[in-house]
């Protein structure tokens, strides 16, 4: 029996996933009281349940990325005192995963007490959509965690084809001949590889796509840099990356980009925050491909934004998770 609750902020798309799967959506109590401490249950027997919490774990109006991690840890406690089965946690958005290492003294490794906390309250899975640092997030966790990659929906999207190679229905962009994809680091050239394959097979043009990475710098003042590693001259690149925050890497990689003399034809990143100066430093960015796992609240109306639902592909992750023997890595494979 599959019971599936969507906690203040993710009711919207625990209904999607909920339509997506066929099961109905479960009742639960949320409140505060006075003095601001949360009081969560479930309204419904979940006795020996196959229980999935969606909980986008990212500050909003209404409440921080804290606040929804207290009220989800609470709510995970219920859900074993209540004898649940098995609870699985699905995030999202992962908060606190970017602080996955020490890079200073005494610095915090957020990911790693979140990880703590979580199986402490009584998760038994986590799901969650690209973390920060994979190798970081799979070490800190002692229970079963899988990442979903948004690469798959940002191919599907560019080209407007399926992993059969077959025409999908709904809008999409047309990626240009003589493509190069830039990296914003070296970290994450592994994911702009897959990206590339992806965008290679389902258009047929087998290493006509090119790889870069930006050489970036991190300070105190924010991020510097002029070197592309990777030829970019002459042709439209477009950027791959995990967040975007205040933009500021995006920014720099797009200036050092068009000082190799190349062109930013666009970015694609999973997780949009746009904090701080995001929306100045993206200007120049003519498109702008995200997901809905945070909804672009900060960024306001702007043009060439487009925003890719992930809600059906959570919806088959936790349907093959459900069934056991259902394979996870095959839903990924572009």
């Amino acid at each position: 029996m599959m019971k599936l609750f969507g906690l203040r902020g993710s009711e919207d798309f625990a209904r999607q996933v909920a339509s997506f799967l066929d099961v109905p959506l479960s009742r639960h109590v949320e409140r505060r009281f006075d003095d601001g401490e949360t009081y969560v249950r479930s309204d419904e027997n979940v006795r020996g349940a196959d229980v999935y919490v969606i909980d986008s774990l990212y500050s909003d109006a209404e409440m921080s990325a804290g606040e929804k991690l207290a009220t989800l840890l609470i709510f995970l406690g219920s859900l074993k005192d209540a004898s649940a089965g098995r609870v699985t946690v699905v995030a999202p958005y992962l908060a606190y995963a970017r602080q996955d290492r020490k890079t200073e003294s005494r610095a915090p490794i957020t990911t790693k007490y979140v990880a703590t906390l979580l199986e402490a309250a009584g998760a038994d899975r986590l799901l969650t959509m690209d973390v920060h640092n994979l190798a970081s997030f799979q070490n800190a966790f002692r229970i079963p965690v899988d990442n979903l990659e948004a690469r798959t929906l940002f191919v599907e999207y560019l080209t407007g084809r399926d992993r059969e190679g077959h025409e999908v229905e709904g809008p999409h962009l047309e990626v240009p001949g003589d493509l190069v994809v830039v990296s914003p680091d070296s970290g994450g050239m592994s994911r702009a590889r897959r990206f590339r394959e992806g965008l290679e097979k389902r258009t047929n043009r087998f290493n006509q796509i090119d790889l870069a990475y930006f050489d970036k710098e991190r300070s105190t003042s924010g991020v510097s840099g002029s070197k592309i590693v990777g030829d970019v001259k002459g042709r439209p690149a477009i950027v791959l990356d995990d967040m975007i925050a205040s933009a500021g890497t995006i920014k720099a990689a797009a200036d050092a980009i068009e000082k190799h003399g190349g062109t930013v034809w666009g970015a694609c990143a999973t997780h949009g925050l746009f904090i701080g100066n995001a929306r100045e430093n993206l200007a120049r960015v003519e498109r702008l491909v995200i997901t809905d796992t945070i909804a672009p609240f900060r960024l306001g109306p702007r043009e060439g934004l487009h925003v890719i639902p992930t809600a059906k592909f959570f919806a088959l992750a936790i349907g093959r998770t459900h069934k056991e023997g259902g394979s996870i890595s095959q839903l990924l494979q572009t």
